[in-house]
């Protein structure tokens, strides 16, 4: 006898013995309405050898064939840094990079948020994901977050030849499709939501990478507040500092959730209720932002 768990919302649920046709029909029922995808992973070949991935890729690099790179940076035109709103809401926003050295996971952090029910934007690349699944199933299940793409192996988005932090651009047009496209796939494999926005590695891009974000309806976000806590060895003292100094209302707050070993949730944990006195709440970029699919 063959007895299924599957999960719904995070919850187990463990159907009873077969006693009678009722409860094998309710398991049949639970079997097909919650898939067990504890065993499911995203299989990136497989996608990139899909009919609709090719389909969309050709598409795209037809459209942006002769495209030129222009300017590189944060804060082009047609990136968001701040929100359209003049109350005071903070969107803290926190990137999983990914990499050798870059694919921890903050739980301290993400506890911190769940226990005081701030919402919040994560930011994961595809090789995050990759080495973390279990622990991505949970986030996706969280309502207070809001799963949003940072490429799929990050590398800033380019279509030249630029680079930043040591950290090559993708370099082309069929790569900076990848790098958004196949990430945003993965994502939703997961999540069962396609993301909206877009952080660029290093949160740099250049403007043919703007254009072609936009082609796949992603909005690229930067940052309005830099909190340092990329950087190893910057204290949680200033950390807190650059949150609280820099902060103006609808404002997007950068911060990190894959390196543990630095001061991220201390500094957070010490920033939130001096936030919380100057009469500021924390929502999602959804709420503050529009996005290219409304």
């Amino acid at each position: 006898m063959i007895v299924k768990k599957c999960y719904f919302k995070g919850w187990a649920i463990q159907p009873l013995l077969f006693k009678s046709d009722f409860l094998w029909i309710l398991t049949v029922l639970l079997s097909l309405t919650c898939p067990d995808t504890h065993a499911q992973e995203f299989d990136l070949q497989k996608e990139i050898s899909s009919p609709d991935y090719k389909q969309t890729k050709n598409r795209v690099e037809e459209k942006f064939k002769n495209i030129k790179p222009g300017k590189f940076g944060e804060f082009l035109p047609g990136t968001f840094r701040v929100g359209n709103t003049n109350e005071r809401v903070l969107a803290l926003t926190f990137d999983a990079c990914g990499g050798p050295k870059s694919n921890g996971f903050d739980k301290d952090l993400i506890e911190f948020l769940k226990k005081e029910k701030i919402q919040a934007t994560l930011f994961v690349t595809g090789q995050w994901i990759a080495k973390n699944i279990p622990i991505f199933q949970q986030l996706c299940g969280e309502p207070l977050f809001e799963i949003e793409n940072h490429g799929l192996t990050h590398h800033p988005c380019t279509v030249g030849t630029e680079s930043k932090y040591g950290i090559h651009g993708t370099g082309s047009v069929g790569a900076a499709i990848d790098e958004i496209e196949l990430s945003a796939r993965q994502i939703e494999f997961y999540s069962h939501r396609k993301p909206v926005f877009y952080r660029s590695a290093t949160a740099y891009v250049d403007e043919g990478c703007l254009s072609i974000a936009h082609e796949l309806n992603e909005a690229i976000v930067s940052y309005e507040v830099l909190s340092g806590d990329a950087v190893a060895g910057v204290s949680a003292d200033a950390i807190k500092d650059n949150i609280i100094k820099k902060t103006k209302p609808g404002a997007i707050v950068i911060m990190h959730m894959n390196h543990p070993e630095r001061n991220g949730f201390e500094a957070l944990r010490a920033a939130i209720p001096v936030l919380r006195e100057k009469g500021y709440r924390f929502v999602k970029l959804e709420q503050i932002l529009p996005n290219e699919k409304k």
